[in-house]
């Protein structure tokens, strides 16, 4: 069945991990377009802040101190939205921990906790979310990853966990339709993005962690969420680079484990020590409300792929341009004269002799 979504602006949307990262940039964006909001995150200082920072703006949010791993938690975050909105209409679950380092030397019980969080944490909302949205109708949207579909040497568990994410999330789907309930649930999956991702993981690894390069900005992934809110989507990818390696793997996954193994094992270390074991996200709230964090490259502001998956209308015109001016400047090749030689120019930047 078709499920028609509200506009943002009369939204209510609860979104987990909203304390950094892609959740508070999704956070803010999203209350300076009008949405209600429903913030949850284990840190009260930090969602205390954000709160009123937003309502400063003229905006409205509550906030719910609540850790995803705890389905009790869980539950308190849609009985707040409940209470003071009287339900909500889109679910975003984003809370994610990770760890770094080879799985020999990652402990069980560390591997176990990052499940919570990332796999159960992720259910428990989803579940919460279709109690509420079935009869109403809305969407649930899940933040996997591109290691959704392939799996970062050094980051296992989390790879792992993702493809947990997707899994959940195409059966929950599939569920809802054969039902017919009016719920459109999304996966999205970002490529690397530059938030304190990399900073927040528990790091079994000798020097400290970073992005592998390309690495876009934290508002390429807000800006795919909100559009979600509003357009039922099935699953989108954010970072065209992102795209590529899930591509590469299907089609040359040996090529793709040999890049894994000689070069993004050393790019994802930085050249400096790691902090100390116990300054992590896996064991408890970082606590500080943080959008950016180490890449040390640049990032990539936008993601033309994306914004062509969300935007066909606008991907199609600027194709249709790029041919165009492709046949153009074949057709002024051709003009030419009868010089036995000359040079094309191609709107890519390369150059043909002939």
């Amino acid at each position: 069945m078709t499920t028609k979504l509200k506009k943002l602006s009369d939204q209510i949307i609860v979104i987990t991990g909203a304390s950094s990262g892609i959740g508070l940039v999704t956070a803010r964006m999203a209350a300076k377009k009008g949405a209600s909001l429903v913030l949850a995150a284990r840190s009260e200082e930090a969602l205390h802040q954000l709160t009123r920072e937003i309502e400063t703006d003229g905006g409205k949010a509550i906030y719910v101190v609540a850790d995803v791993s705890n389905q009790d938690d869980v539950r308190r975050i849609a009985q707040t939205a409940q209470e003071r909105f009287g339900g909500f209409d889109t679910w975003v679950n984003n809370s994610g921990v990770s760890i770094y380092g080879k799985i020999e030397e990652v402990p069980i019980e560390d591997m176990r906790k990052l499940f919570e969080t990332n796999v159960w944490g992720l259910i428990y909302g989803s579940l919460e979310a279709v109690k509420h949205l079935k009869q109403k109708g809305g969407a649930i949207i899940n933040i996997g990853s591109i290691l959704s579909e392939s799996t970062a040497i050094l980051q296992t568990i989390y790879s792992a966990s993702k493809h947990a994410v997707k899994g959940f999330t195409d059966g929950l789907r599939m569920e809802l339709a054969m039902d017919e309930a009016p719920v459109v649930v999304t996966l999205i999956k970002p490529a690397a993005i530059d938030t304190p991702y990399p900073l927040h993981a528990k790091n079994f690894m000798d020097r400290e962690v970073q992005h592998a390069p390309p690495a876009y900005a934290p508002e390429t992934v807000a800006r795919a969420i909100l559009h979600c809110c509003e357009t039922p989507e099935r699953e989108i990818t954010v970072g065209g680079g992102g795209r590529a390696i899930t591509a590469l793997n299907h089609w040359v996954p040996s090529l793709v484990d040999k890049f894994m193994e000689n070069v993004f094992a050393k790019q994802e270390k930085a050249d400096y020590p790691a902090q100390a074991l116990d300054q992590n996200g896996l064991d408890g709230p970082v606590g500080t409300l943080e959008e950016r964090g180490n890449y040390p490259g640049y990032t990539r502001e936008s993601s033309f792929y994306t914004a062509a998956t969300t935007h066909p209308l606008v991907a199609a015109a600027l194709i249709g341009a790029g041919v165009a001016i492709t046949a153009a400047l074949l057709g002024s090749s051709k003009n030419g004269g009868g010089s036995k030689h000359g040079t094309t120019t191609y709107p890519d930047g390369t150059r043909e002799v002939h």
